[in-house]
């Protein structure tokens, strides 16, 4: 699906061109808060003062109702693992600990059979690439806990600790993972990078609106006529969503009482 192409061109170029990239194509964080993921990514490239740098996937969907980053993992997860390498890369990550919601155990088993032709076929771990830069990419299961998806919280899990959240500052730019520098961001967020870096970051921007540009999954479940997960651009209105993809609602529009974006323990 075109993973793998020109990777090594890209994390040739560097970091402050791949975090350049993704700054000009708008990308915002996907997991929920919307933050700017160039500014983010930029937040890590400090001066180094000897602590190695982390990269951190949050895969714990554990949200009632959504499962948009459990579709790529399922589906596409060298599209995550070469995400993984072009994101730490811009933020010059030693390497990238993905963490998976327990209860995803088949899409972890894809994640790790992904992990392990990448290495094999030397796109990760040392030399990744052919590149000259070193990245390892591990996968760490949850336990089903909720709060796991908290940053910090999931973090003191990684660290074998229980998922508690931290009290900020530090922020775990500064003090995250191990005590290192550490980025922690959503499964999309860092799948869609490389495509974002091979075709440009105008590019990207060019879908949607100005301030909601890019292209974003959308999970419709629910009282819909063709459930699914669809890749769209921002800014499209919900009905023509719907329409358009899971075939209206069921019985018309007249039997729509609500809609509940984000999840089913979204405040309604």
């Amino acid at each position: 699906r075109g993973d793998w192409y020109k990777t090594k061109e890209i994390v040739l170029k560097g970091t402050e061109w791949i975090v350049d990239e993704i700054k000009k194509s708008g990308l915002r964080g996907r997991g929920g808060a919307g933050f700017p993921a160039g500014l983010k990514w930029s937040f890590m490239n400090k001066p180094s003062d000897g602590r190695p740098k982390y990269l951190v996937v949050n895969a714990d969907e554990g949200e009632p109702g959504t499962c948009k980053d459990r579709e790529i993992m399922r589906h596409d997860p060298h599209t995550l693992v070469e995400g993984c390498l072009i994101a730490g890369r811009g933020m010059g990550a030693r390497a990238a600990y993905i963490y998976i919601r327990g209860e995803f155990y088949n899409e972890a088993s894809n994640l790790q059979i992904a992990i392990k032709e990448a290495y094999n076929a030397g796109l990760i771990g040392k030399n990744a690439c052919g590149s000259g830069y070193d990245f390892d990419v591990f996968v760490h299961r949850g336990a089903g806990a909720y709060i796991c998806g908290e940053e910090t919280a999931l973090i003191e899990s990684i660290e074998g600790k229980q998922g508690k959240p931290r009290l900020k500052p530090p922020f775990p730019a500064d003090v995250g993972v191990f005590g290192c520098p550490t980025t922690v961001t959503n499964v999309e967020t860092v799948a869609v990078s490389p495509t974002i870096c091979r075709r440009g970051g105008a590019w990207f921007a060019s879908f949607g609106r100005t301030r909601n540009s890019g292209t974003k999954l959308f999970n419709i479940s629910g009282h819909v006529n063709s459930p699914c997960t669809v890749e769209e651009e921002m800014s499209i209105p919900l009905r023509e969503l719907i329409e358009r993809h899971a075939g209206g609602v069921t019985g018309g529009w007249d039997n729509l009482l609500a809609v509940i974006p984000g999840g089913s323990s979204t405040p309604v």
